[in-house]
C-alpha cells in the first residue's frame, strides 16, 4: 500500500486511479448522493485505508477509505473522527473497523 503525507495527496491518488465516487456515512449502510444509491454492508468491500493524525492533536484523525462496489463502482468515504465515533450499525462498524494500518 502506498504511503501519503496528506489526506489531500491520497484523496489525488485515489481519484486518478478511479475512485471517483464519494460516499457518506449513514448508521447501517454507505450513500452516494451522486447516483442516489445506497450500500449495505454485503455490498462492497474496503480495498485501502489511510489514517491521518492531527499535527497539534493526535486525536484529530481523519480516515479514508477506497470503496468499489460489488458492481464495480469505485468511491471514497472520509470520516472525519474514525469509525468508532458515529453511531452505526454492528454489520457496518465490523466492515469499516480498521484491520491493518
Amino acid at each position: 500500500m502506498k504511503t501519503f503525507s496528506t489526506l489531500i495527496e491520497a484523496l489525488d491518488d485515489l481519484r486518478s486511479r478511479g475512485y471517483t465516487e464519494d460516499f457518506d456515512l449513514h448508521t447501517n449502510r454507505l450513500n452516494c448522493p451522486a447516483r442516489q444509491l445506497e450500500l449495505h454492508p454485503d455490498d462492497f468491500e474496503i480495498v485501502e485505508v489511510y489514517r491521518f493524525e492531527g499535527v497539534t492533536n493526535p486525536s484529530d484523525n481523519e480516515v479514508l477509505y477506497a470503496i468499489e462496489s460489488k458492481d464495480g463502482l469505485k468511491g471514497v468515504l472520509v470520516d472525519a473522527y474514525g469509525v468508532y465515533a458515529d453511531n452505526i450499525s454492528p454489520d457496518l462498524l465490523a466492515k469499516l473497523s480498521i484491520k491493518h494500518v
